[in-house]
């Protein structure tokens, strides 16, 4: 829920831009009237610090020299008090306020971009690495935000105190005044010197710490493999050599910082004893009062001060402009279009699909499918059979537009390019090879892809057509049972139904199940092709399998290889032609036959089983 309008969406691909300052500008639209405010309210408390400078030496010079007693010691201290306070009070207005714009506007930039990765295609999610994409929404929008908190208000905070001490310190004694900005221009040009050093360094250091948390995020997901292979040690060999980059990069950086600080620090803290000197011996000689030392030693603090903190600021800045460009290459890739296309079906979807002439390729000049060509009937299944690689889950995306295509495929008619992505996507059920569950309940899983509110009656009917609802009642919280992270406290076969039973609670017009029953038993199998034969009625399925008995009762199996439709007809058909298929389906049968001759010879006994079926 937006709370005010200044967190209203923003397209900040729009606000992008190659100056980074203005990208960074462009990010705190909607709240630079709050940055503003800040500012003016830090130039009103440096106005009272450099008055009560003033007001020091006016007090020295007169009351306690002179012992001019026409302004009464009480009202000297009401002063003072009433400049403290007015600091403090808008000190703490301006850090307010900047607090707010920079979490107000970092709270709008990670929404954006949450919501902008979640648009963007599989293409872009292929080729990125999830570690990385985890670094650049966390570690890199923290330091934009460390930015706009406290750099962005830094910067103008040291400009003031400058201008307003500088000219305070002027007012009193030009000579004094000039001799306090003397080494400036050193110090900016080592700050210019190292603001590009420790741009490229830290840029370097980000991409690592990307690495590093992609090589965490591996290994936390895999973490029952790598325990299953004892392969501990391996991981631990690999992790310490992503991270001792790490260090030696972290290191490089470090020492940077470690030249420039003490550089700038001894400059700084040169400069202010040269003239706190010449001040002092400016006051002995009499050219000037005493008071008017002390409060120029007071001013020439907060001089120095801003010149050596400006420095340290556009070293920081430039951490700040590497982890804008890190965020700024996410939001500058191109979102997948969900709400294209001209037409709008006005009507449930028949799963008519004809496929003319279809080419498909991830990557340029490396093609996956060559001319691919066949017509669905609403209602039929089509079976898809080949060997790994052949391109049978690649053509199934295509389907739902995950990716682009060349060639033609027309769904009722229609071609798929002229229907948005979000009414295509709501029409088709799609069960992967890999199941994912997210870390909720059972419920909840199951009536993930359903934008509607969900009666129990509904989600265990789904879960008893998947043949999963016996095992959910089997647990102590039933269909509240929450899952582990990606599900790993389900077994495969268990996983696999529970997601079967969310795409059947979809009710989609086109059913996909890619390689959906690798991960069951042979009962279970028959369970589950048992409801998806009643539910298939109606709807028009592909079924991608490696068994012949999962493919061999499909209205028309087409047998895949290199990317290309060799084979194209019935099982009785294509049993009756050589080829893959045949060849195929000899080879699992030789499989069986050798299982039953196994079980015969050692009878009740089934301990030989799985040796004989190995050796096969």
């Amino acid at each position: 829920m937006q709370r005010s309008s200044i967190y209203s969406p923003l397209d900040l691909k729009a606000a992008l831009s190659e100056n980074r300052l203005i990208g960074l500008w462009r990010l705190i639209a909607g709240f630079r009237w709050i940055f503003i405010s800040a500012i003016v309210s830090l130039a009103l408390a440096t106005a009272a610090r450099s008055g009560s400078y003033l007001l020091l030496q006016h007090f020295v010079d007169d009351a306690l020299i002179k012992k001019n007693v026409s302004t009464p010691l009480a009202w000297f201290a009401l002063a003072f008090v009433g400049l403290a306070v007015v600091q403090g009070v808008f000190t703490f207005l301006s850090g307010k306020l900047a607090a707010h714009g920079a979490e107000g506007s970092i709270l709008r930039l990670r929404n954006y971009l949450f919501d902008h990765i979640q648009r963007l295609s599989f293409s872009y999610h292929d080729k990125s690495q999830t570690g990385e994409l985890v670094q650049r929404c966390s570690s890199d929008v923290d330091t934009i935000r460390r930015f706009f908190a406290d750099q962005a208000i830094g910067v103008g905070r040291i400009i003031l105190l400058f201008i307003v001490n500088w000219i305070a310190l002027l007012s009193l004694n030009l000579k004094l005044g000039l001799l306090a900005v003397i080494t400036m221009p050193i110090v900016l040009t080592i700050s210019i010197f190292f603001f590009r050093k420790i741009h490229a360094a830290y840029e370097l250091h980000q991409e690592q710490e990307g690495a590093l948390s992609t090589v965490l995020q591996e290994n936390l997901s895999g973490v029952r493999v790598v325990k299953a292979f004892a392969r501990q040690r391996y991981e631990v060999n690999k992790f310490e050599t992503t991270n001792h980059e790490q260090f030696e990069r972290g290191k490089y950086l470090l020492k940077l910082h470690s030249f420039f600080w003490p550089l700038t620090e001894t400059i700084s803290g040169a400069q202010m004893l040269f003239v706190f000197f010449m001040g002092a011996r400016m006051a002995i000689n009499g050219e000037i009062t005493v008071g008017t030392y002390l409060a120029a030693a007071g001013l020439v603090i907060w001089i120095i001060w801003p010149m050596q903190n400006l420095g340290r600021l556009i070293v920081q800045t430039s951490m700040s402009l590497v982890s804008y460009t890190r965020v700024a290459e996410i939001l500058a890739e191109d979102r997948e279009v969900m709400d294209g296309g001209t037409y709008r079906p006005a009507a449930p979807l028949r799963g008519d699909i004809v496929l003319d002439d279809v080419s498909f390729e991830y990557d340029k000049d490396s093609p996956v499918l060559y001319n691919i060509s066949f017509a669905v009937k609403p209602g039929q299944t089509v079976a898809l059979l080949g060997p790994t690689g052949s391109g049978k889950s690649s053509l199934i995306n295509l389907l739902a537009r995950f990716y682009d295509y060349e060639g033609s495929i027309r769904l009722d008619g229609v071609e798929l390019r002229d229907y948005a992505r979000q009414d295509l996507r709501q029409q088709i059920g799609i069960v992967e090879q890999e199941p994912f569950l997210f870390s909720r309940t059972i419920r909840e899983n199951i009536a993930y892809g359903v934008h509607r509110k969900v009666s129990n009656e509904e989600i265990e009917a789904a879960a008893r057509a998947a043949a999963v609802h016996d095992v959910i009642m089997t647990f102590p919280e039933g269909y509240d049972t929450l899952v582990g992270e990606r599900g790993v406290t389900l077994s495969g076969g268990q996983k696999q139904r529970v997601t079967i039973a969310r795409t059947l609670l979809k009710d989609p017009r086109i059913l996909v199940f890619d390689d959906a029953v690798s991960a069951v038993d042979t009962e279970t199998e028959a369970l589950i092709h048992a409801a998806l034969e009643r539910l298939a009625k109606g709807r028009t399925t592909f079924i991608i399998a490696h068994r012949i008995q999962t493919v061999m009762r499909a209205d028309i199996i087409l047998v895949l290889d290199k990317g290309r439709v060799i084979q194209h007809g019935t099982h009785r058909e294509l049993m009756r032609q050589p080829g893959i298929y045949r060849r195929i389906y000899d080879l699992q049968a030789r499989v069986e036959d050798d299982v039953t001759t196994v079980q015969g010879k050692n009878g009740k006994n089934g301990s030989a089983l799985q040796p004989a079926v190995l050796s096969t």
